[in-house]
C-alpha cells in the first residue's frame, strides 16, 4: 500500500454516499476509487478495484452490509472494512465484527473521526467509535452467564447487572448512561428481565429483585 489510501464507499442513500465520497476525496492521501448503492456493487467493486478500506453501510438492498463485509474479507483478507451505521445495537456491531469488519463508526462520527478510522483499519489496526469501544470492552470482561448460586441462575451477566440498576430505581435512561448501552437495548433487556422472572411490570420485578437482595 502506498501513502495513499485507497477508498471504496458502499451506502444506498446517494445524497449521503456522495457527500462522503466528495468530503473524503477533498482530503490530502485518501483517494476514492469508487463508489456502490447495495452490497452487490460492494462486493464486486471491491474484487475489482481491490481498495485499501470498504467503508460500509449496514441496511443496503440486494445483500446487506454484514453479509458483504464477509464475502470481501473472505475474498480479499488484506481489505479492511469500516462499518459506518446508523445501528448502535450490540446484535449488528458483533455480527459485523465476526464478519470481519476492523472499524466500526456511528453516522453521527464527525470528519475525523472518520479519517482516522479509515487510516487506521488501512494499517491493519482496529478502530471503533469511543462509545462502542466502551462497550467492546465490556462485553468481554463481562461474565456471560450469572454466577451459580445467583437468585436468577436463568438470567445473564447483564439481564442480572441491569436488574440490580432497576431494584435500585434507575430508569431506563440512567441505566443506559451508566451502562454505556443504547436505550433500546436497555429496553430489550428489561424486557427479556420480565419475561424470564414471569413478572407484568417493573414494580413487580423491583419487588422480585429486592426479596432476593438486590438493590437494597
Amino acid at each position: 500500500m502506498g501513502e495513499v489510501v485507497r477508498v471504496l464507499l458502499a451506502d444506498d442513500h446517494p445524497v449521503y454516499r456522495d457527500g462522503l465520497a466528495a468530503l473524503l476525496g477533498s482530503l490530502e492521501g485518501v483517494e476514492v476509487v469508487g463508489t456502490a448503492a447495495d452490497g452487490v456493487e460492494a462486493v464486486d467493486g471491491a474484487r475489482e478495484l481491490q481498495p485499501d478500506v470498504v467503508v460500509m453501510d449496514v441496511q443496503m438492498p440486494r445483500l446487506d452490509g454484514i453479509e458483504a463485509t464477509r464475502a470481501i474479507t473472505a475474498d480479499s483478507p488484506h481489505i479492511g472494512v469500516v462499518v459506518l451505521t446508523m445501528a448502535e445495537e450490540d446484535q449488528t456491531l458483533f455480527a459485523a465484527m465476526r464478519a470481519g469488519a476492523r472499524g466500526y463508526l456511528l453516522k453521527g462520527a464527525n470528519q475525523a473521526e472518520i479519517v482516522r478510522a479509515i487510516t487506521a483499519v488501512a494499517q491493519g489496526e482496529a478502530i471503533f467509535g469511543p462509545a462502542i469501544a466502551r462497550r467492546v470492552a465490556e462485553f468481554f470482561s463481562a461474565v456471560p452467564v450469572a454466577a451459580p448460586g445467583s437468585p436468577f441462575p436463568q438470567l445473564t451477566a447483564r439481564e442480572h447487572e441491569i436488574l440490580a440498576l432497576v431494584a435500585a430505581g434507575r430508569s431506563n435512561a440512567q441505566i443506559a448512561t451508566e451502562l454505556y448501552l443504547s436505550p433500546k437495548t436497555v429496553r430489550n433487556n428489561v424486557s427479556n428481565i420480565f419475561a424470564k422472572l414471569h413478572v407484568a411490570d417493573r414494580a413487580e420485578a423491583i419487588i422480585r429483585a429486592r426479596n432476593a437482595g438486590l438493590g437494597g
